[in-house]
């Protein structure tokens, strides 16, 4: 499996780790209604399930981008290097996010963006 793959699988568990660190050690869960309970918390957890929600909307993007670079027979080295790329930045991200660091939390956010529509525009000038 190439390193993009495994980039999608460690893509799509970022949304666990940041929720987990939302609940991590919080006696007062709810899961009968953790949305809510969610929307309740604040500072550094809070932050972290806005950045839990922020790797949900951008997994598809990346994983469609990956995919469809894949498919289209894109040098195997840049769709690499890019899913790496995005990787980084999204954790990166995570870590501004965490310490309260908007923008380097949105620039970290524009270099994983770019890094996905590297891997679409890397596919179609591969055609």
């Amino acid at each position: 499996m190439s390193a993009a793959y495994w980039c999608v699988f460690l893509a799509g568990m970022m949304p666990v780790f940041t929720v987990a660190f939302a609940k991590y050690g919080r006696a007062d869960f709810d899961n009968s209604a953790p949305r809510a309970w969610l929307d309740k918390l604040e500072g550094k957890r809070r932050r972290a399930d806005y950045a839990h929600r922020n790797h949900f909307e951008a997994f598809p993007f990346f994983a469609a981008g990956v995919i469809i670079a894949q498919q289209l027979n894109a040098p195997q080295n840049a769709i690499n290097l890019l899913a790496l790329g995005f990787i980084a930045a999204r954790i990166v991200y995570t870590f501004m996010y965490l310490s309260d660091r908007p923008l380097w939390r949105s620039l970290t956010w524009a270099i994983g963006y770019l890094c996905v529509i590297a891997l679409f525009l890397v596919a179609g000038l591969h055609q």
